[in-house]
């Protein structure tokens, strides 16, 4: 029996499916999704699975407690735990508008289709191509400080049961070499099973996450004071203690600031309209909840702060659980659980980042994008797009071998660069009135201007304090190359612009119209 046509076009418009008329005969010839492309990839997410990513890729908890050598200077345990707060407060409004945006218009694309589509037609084609070259290269960064946090956990595990074993770059680069390219086969190959990884993911995040309070708060035989958690401000940056205080908030940043992951999975969710916001509302509320008591429990159980800060490797969490537990099976065992969450936090990532690639590809917006667009339907995987993200990602760890401050300074604008993106996106939607997008299912009506704008100007307040130097006095070793990197992939896509996308890039679509007339010249050349 032939599926009821009503239901049929109301399942349609949950996904963004609208009807592509034929140019020449006026019919409707077939059914695309909201990027103005025809689903090629399985909508095999459910509301749990997608949570489950939203959660695993952020990881939260292991976030905080992995950069926590180089939150600590900025105002000690209690710097850590209120510039958390405030980081956490400020991308709540981030996640709100994203959420409606993915709401209105749920595409791969993620804040490039938006950043297209929001402003109109005389500022759309241009706006969309820079935050789309900015969101892909923040979130590879990203993908390269995972996978370099991963491959550097196994090391340190090894060590755990090798007091004499001295770490070397290039060991870590080997675990590098295996973790990257045993993901790339899983997300390839293994691609309809990822769902389920990403539920287990979800587990282990939020049981694994309680499994390690437990013991963090039981075992220790003293535990710190409160002061010491809670009250004594250690600021050892140089500046001054609010100054310090505000730069501290990027640690906060980098341990909840992924709140577009997910959008780029538009086109594997049934009904992303309704599910990616909730998706969104999950890694924002749990996992700020997640880290922020978790760094709570982990300073209780920290009894020498300087063998933290000195340890041999350059995984804090080893020392801290040692410290907190005395037994090295304990440890052994807590690090396990930050391992199990970080294979699903990985290959997340590949999915995120591949596709985001991908979708910018099949709009002709990079280079050799007639390569980049395919997909293999059979695997539901976009292989050219995932394999060159693990051949960049390698590329990066490699520079470790040379240089692990430049790799650091290289990875750590991943917020930097994203919130660029975000701040452009959300920005054309809301200097255009908020009336360029079709209404979602979450829409904000007029509160969305102030929570936009709170955005915005969040964004830039914050975006001019990460580009400060770390400590002062300013010292190579100290100095943030956030706004060096930011113009560099900014100069990088104005090349390209020149170079392709004023000639030969035509903007996205949507339900099958191209953005601009300009887009539509260049789309029927």
């Amino acid at each position: 029996m032939a599926e009821n046509p009503e239901k049929q076009a109301e399942s349609d418009r949950e996904k963004g499916d609208y009807s592509a008329p034929d140019d020449t005969l006026g019919v409707i010839t077939e059914i695309v999704n909201a990027s103005g492309h025809r689903d090629q990839l399985d909508r095999q997410y459910g509301i749990l699975s997608i949570c489950g990513m939203a959660l695993t890729v952020d990881n939260a908890w292991v976030a905080i407690g992995t950069s926590m050598n180089v939150a600590i200077y900025n105002g000690g345990p209690p710097g850590v735990l209120y510039e958390l707060l405030v980081a956490c407060f400020y991308y709540g409004f981030i996640a709100a508008s994203i959420a409606e945006l993915v709401s209105s218009v749920p595409s791969s694309g993620g804040v490039y289709h938006w950043a297209s589509l929001s402003p109109g037609p005389k500022y759309g084609r241009v706006l969309g191509f820079f935050t789309g070259s900015l969101n892909f290269f923040g979130w590879l960064f990203d993908l390269s400080s995972i996978a370099y946090i991963m491959s550097e956990l196994v090391v340190q595990m090894y060590g755990l049961y090798h007091p004499a074993y001295v770490q070397e770059a290039w060991h870590v680069f080997v675990a590098l070499l295996l973790i990257v390219w045993i993901c790339i086969f899983i997300t390839i190959f293994f691609n309809k099973y990822l769902p389920y990884l990403q539920q287990f993911g979800l587990f282990v995040v939020l049981v694994g996450g309680l499994a390690t309070l437990i013991v963090l708060a039981a075992m220790p035989k003293t535990h710190s004071a409160n002061s010491f958690v809670w009250t004594d401000f250690q600021n050892n940056t140089g500046w001054g203690s609010g100054f310090a205080f505000l730069a501290g908030v990027l640690n906060g940043a980098f341990t909840i600031g992924t709140p577009d992951a997910v959008t780029h999975m538009a086109e594997e969710v049934p009904h992303p309209r309704k599910d990616l916001p909730k998706a969104i509302a999950a890694q924002i509320i749990l996992g700020s909840l997640c880290a922020f008591v978790f760094a709570i429990a982990l300073f209780y159980g920290v009894n020498d702060l300087n063998a933290v800060l000195n340890a041999s490797g350059a995984f804090p969490l080893a020392e801290i659980y040692i410290q907190a537990t005395g037994s090295t099976g304990a440890t052994f065992g807590l690090l396990f659980i930050i391992f199990l969450s970080l294979g699903p936090c990985l290959i997340g990532t590949f999915l995120t980042v591949g596709r985001t690639w991908w979708a910018l590809a099949r709009d002709n917006a990079t280079p050799f994008s007639g390569f980049f667009s395919n997909v293999n339907e059979d695997l539901s995987c976009p292989i050219e797009s995932t394999v060159f993200t693990g051949l960049m990602t390698t590329a990066f760890g490699a520079i470790t071998l040379g240089s692990h401050a430049a790799f650091s300074d290289l990875v750590g604008s991943f917020v930097i660069l994203t919130t660029t993106s975000y701040a452009l996106a959300i920005g054309g939607h809301l200097f255009s009135g908020r009336k360029n997008l079709p209404q979602g299912p979450f829409w904000m009506g007029k509160a969305g201007y102030a929570i936009n704008s709170i955005s915005v100007i969040s964004i830039v307040f914050f975006n001019i304090i990460f580009c400060f130097p770390y400590s002062l006095p300013v010292a190579v070793p100290t100095m943030n190359y956030n706004s060096v990197i930011l113009a560099g992939v900014t100069f990088l896509t104005t090349v390209w612009w020149f170079v392709h996308g004023r000639g030969k890039y035509p903007g996205p679509k949507l339900g099958g119209f191209i953005v601009t007339e300009e887009g539509r010249r260049l789309a029927d050349k």
